[in-house]
């Protein structure tokens, strides 16, 4: 699969193998997806054991990349069918950059796409993708992410604190 490599201000700079990406640090294009149900609560997912980084940890809705040539708003609606099984409408709140490097060698560096949604029907989630699901209240998160950040994928925990304050923006 290849991603859409970027500079800061989200232009396209070219593309390239996500691996070599990852590998060479390079600031491409992601989205995260949060979806909420009519209790407010968040989607998480624990990620499948297998996936090549961050296996086992509990994340946001769903992530990936756009591909070259795709609206990232259509590539996350695609992913997010793929990844749990539904599909919601989604809406796009906010944007980061974040870089953090892992201990195999690879180094997530992105411009973040996040989209938000609610959604209260059937998960179906692609076991290859997903482990567990669960929906939690968005208190409860950042106490488990304080007493617990070993848990949480690192880029859940910089895109959860800019989503509070989203929300916080949204609910005054």
């Amino acid at each position: 699969m290849d991603v859409i490599l970027v500079d800061e201000h989200d232009v396209q700079t070219g593309t390239m193998k996500k691996m070599e990406a990852h590998e060479k640090a390079l600031l491409h294009r992601a989205f995260s997806i949060f979806v909420f149900n009519a209790k407010g609560e968040m989607l998480l997912h624990k990620r499948a054991e297998k996936k090549y980084h961050s296996g086992g940890l509990w994340t946001n809705t769903c992530c990936s990349h756009p591909q070259p040539g795709q609206e990232t708003l259509t590539a996350a609606k695609i992913r997010l069918q793929e990844e749990m099984g539904f599909s919601t409408e989604l809406k796009k709140v906010f944007n980061f950059i974040y870089r953090v490097p892992f201990d195999n060698g690879l180094t997530e560096h992105e411009f973040d796409h996040v989209f938000i949604g609610k959604y209260d029907g059937d998960i179906v989630p692609n076991a290859d993708e997903v482990s567990d699901y669960c929906y939690m209240g968005v208190e409860e998160i950042k106490q488990s992410i304080r007493s617990h950040p070993q848990k949480y994928t690192a880029w859940f925990k910089i895109a959860f604190t800019k989503m509070e304050l989203y929300l916080e923006g949204v609910a005054n």
